[in-house]
């Protein structure tokens, strides 16, 4: 019932990634989901009485819902674009495409299923469904912390998969995937800050002419 319970919220957050476009709120969004996504790992380490998947647990709470929240955070208050206001997909769209994508989650993710059909392996699909929330949100949003955000969303629904499905992952190989993903978020937010410095916007279409002076 936990599992189910943090997996619901888990989507949902992604879900809502797509619906806000002050970019404050969808730092607050990934700090949610960070928190969910550690509890969920908690919930898993409680339940398999694995100390190592608390510890992971605990990890991912540091990095995802404290360290990478911060950078983002930094990064709106340095930038003057706070709102994604010319999305490529509108809103109520985006909410429709939410709807197929998390259908088409839940119906490639059958196999998955029936590979570990337990409490856990029932909820792959949400896992599934938050990385294709997270690579719709990257091809569908123009500011390009829009699509840091795309990209967290991409990681943490693989996060979510593994750890649903496997029932974990050793400590070592997810803090080295989640300081990548840390170096990651800091490269682009200092190159957001640049492009913001240079162009005063962040708007990604407009610098594809871009050229070395």
């Amino acid at each position: 019932m936990t599992i189910n319970l943090l997996s619901g919220a888990f989507l949902l957050s992604a879900v809502l990634v797509l619906h806000r476009r002050e970019l404050t709120a969808v730092v607050r969004i990934v700090v949610a989901q960070g928190v969910l996504l550690a509890g969920i790992a908690m919930a898993l380490g409680v339940h398999l009485r694995d100390v190592e998947m608390c510890l992971v647990a605990v990890g991912v709470l540091v990095l995802k819902a404290v360290v990478v929240p911060l950078v983002l955070q930094r990064a709106v208050r340095n930038g003057a674009d706070a709102r994604e206001a010319r999305p490529l997909v509108n809103v109520p769209a985006s909410m429709v495409a939410a709807t197929l994508l998390v259908l088409v989650a839940f119906l490639a993710s059958r196999p998955l299923i029936s590979l570990s059909p337990t409490p856990a392996g029932r909820a792959v699909p949400v896992g599934v469904a938050v990385m294709l929330l997270g690579f719709f949100t990257l091809v569908s949003r123009r500011r390009a912390l829009s699509q840091v955000v795309g990209f967290l969303l991409l990681d943490n629904g693989i996060s979510a998969t593994a750890f649903l499905l496997t029932g974990g992952v050793p400590l070592v190989v997810e803090l080295g995937v989640s300081l990548d993903v840390l170096l990651v978020v800091i490269v682009l937010q200092v190159l957001t800050a640049r492009m913001q410095s240079l162009h005063g916007r962040t708007d990604l279409d407009e610098l594809r002419e871009l050229r070395d002076s």
